[in-house]
């Protein structure tokens, strides 16, 4: 007998693919198989995003084309999941789309896991029973004592372990930025046991998993909820020590709580990477405080010269939002400025948006005309070109780490410890291998080399 197939399409940020990947784990778990087109599914799965309005309008798209494939198999199992859906499905989403079988909050496909396994009629207890355990809060944990977390293939949509895989370590957001939908989607900050992260990290890693990223909406926010100890810095020096894991990384930082702990973590522990991401969002006093950010433009400046004074070398990646309510030509030159002097590894730049029930939405007017916003977009897309087109040059020449997570047409590709693409000729196997490059030829958004040796380790 056939095993029954299952399809995820995964839309968004790193929360979403580490979501995805664990349903797809849960449904391994039940004998169902991943296939790569949702016409040949028994069960598909659509993981949303609704942080901009061209997210979410891709969300309903693809969503309302699967209307004709359940007229024609209704058998078909239709699963929506994520921040389209919010913490607490809306019964107006049924009407919406009627043709949808299960509304999935974030993170949380239980239902449709439950209802799976009882429909398959076989002993799946333990299994269902995984996404409780990987998800419980610290906060639960002297009134719930529960099982401890309990292992689970995590697989890549095609049934391989990934060279490098995304572990969430707080779910929800409580900073409630004037502009971000997250809170109202994705619920209250909540942090998960130190204890449940740390083995979800060395199963991973028995699977064949070589870099861990820690993925939080305000990462460095960890432990925070529950009085700040264990903390991120103590998360850093914990999964240090676990066997195989070459390499941490944690994402995304916010400036108020990047503190000296995190950073003198990253400075002294050899497999985290020297890769900060910590958005500044604009570069105007005003649109910070109409943005409810929580600091200024000097305060950002001064911690990219700590970053840079503890952990020299250290990558820095921002995001800027262009077009914010009110955002003069002067204001936006600030966030121009930013770029042009600070000269940060990687810029992530969005259009400003309105989303339904945010502050912004509500009591600001969208007011920068959308031509405005994608000339003021190119603008420092041109800008940070330029800058990384005169930092990859001067790599050229130098030898550099890099963990190989796959191929990419012909060529096998992988990243530096400072998160740069390189890709380089091998005509061995290197999927997950720790390789010398030499780089030898670079553009803004990758670079090129010749390999010089594995250096791979078991340790």
């Amino acid at each position: 007998m056939n095993s029954k197939k299952y399809h995820i399409w995964t839309i968004g940020c790193q929360m979403n693919v580490a979501d995805s990947n664990h349903v797809a784990a849960e449904l391994d778990a039940l004998g169902y198989e991943p296939v790569e087109r949702d016409e040949e599914a028994d069960v598909i799965v659509l993981n949303s995003c609704v942080v901009r309005q061209s997210a979410e309008d891709k969300v309903v798209g693809h969503t309302q084309s699967l209307k004709a494939l359940k007229r024609r198999r209704p058998g078909v199992k239709i699963a929506l999941m994520g921040c389209f859906v919010g913490i607490h499905p809306s019964p107006e989403l049924q009407k919406q789309f009627p043709h949808v079988d299960f509304f999935l909050p974030p993170s949380d496909p239980s239902s449709l896991i439950t209802a799976l396994a009882a429909e398959s009629g076989t002993a799946k207890q333990l299994e269902t029973q995984t996404t409780t355990a990987r998800h419980r809060l610290q906060d639960e944990a002297t009134t719930t004592p529960g099982p401890a977390y309990q292992s689970i293939r995590h697989l890549s949509l095609y049934r391989e372990p990934p060279v490098a895989a995304y572990i969430p370590i707080v779910y929800g957001c409580s900073h409630a930025c004037t502009y971000c939908i997250i809170p109202s989607r994705r619920g209250a900050e909540k942090s998960r046991r130190l204890n449940d992260i740390l083995a979800e990290t060395r199963d991973l890693v028995r699977q064949g998993v070589r870099e861990i990223t820690y993925l939080g909406q305000i990462v460095d926010r960890y432990g925070k909820d529950w009085g700040g100890s264990p903390d991120l810095a103590d998360l850093l020096y914990e999964a240090s020590h676990i066997p195989g894991l070459w390499r941490i990384r944690f994402l995304t930082s916010h400036p108020n709580y990047l503190d000296d702990r995190i950073l003198q973590a990253v400075a002294e522990l050899t497999k985290v990477c020297e890769h900060i991401e910590v958005p500044i969002q604009a570069g105007d006093d005003e649109v910070l405080r109409n943005m409810r950010r929580g600091y200024t433009v000097a305060e950002y400046k001064q911690l990219v010269a700590k970053i840079r004074r503890m952990i020299p070398g250290a990558a820095i990646h921002t995001d800027i939002i262009v077009g914010f309510p009110g955002e003069s030509e002067t204001q936006f030159m600030g966030s121009y400025r930013i770029l042009r002097d600070l000269r940060l590894d990687k810029a992530h730049l969005a259009r400003y948006s309105p989303r339904p029930g945010t502050v912004s939405a509500r009591t600001m007017t969208d007011d920068v005309p959308d031509d405005e916003k994608r000339r003021r977009h190119q603008t420092l897309e041109t800008l940070q070109e330029g800058i990384l087109r005169q930092k990859n040059a001067a790599l050229v020449g130098q030898t550099m780490e890099v963990l190989v997570e796959g191929q990419h047409k012909g060529k096998w590709r992988g990243r530096t410890r400072t998160d740069k693409i390189v890709f380089f000729h091998h005509p061995q196997d290197m999927q997950g291998r720790l390789v010398q490059v030499r780089i030898e030829k670079y553009g803004p958004y990758s670079l090129q080399g010749e390999f010089m040796e594995d250096v791979s380790t078991t340790t």
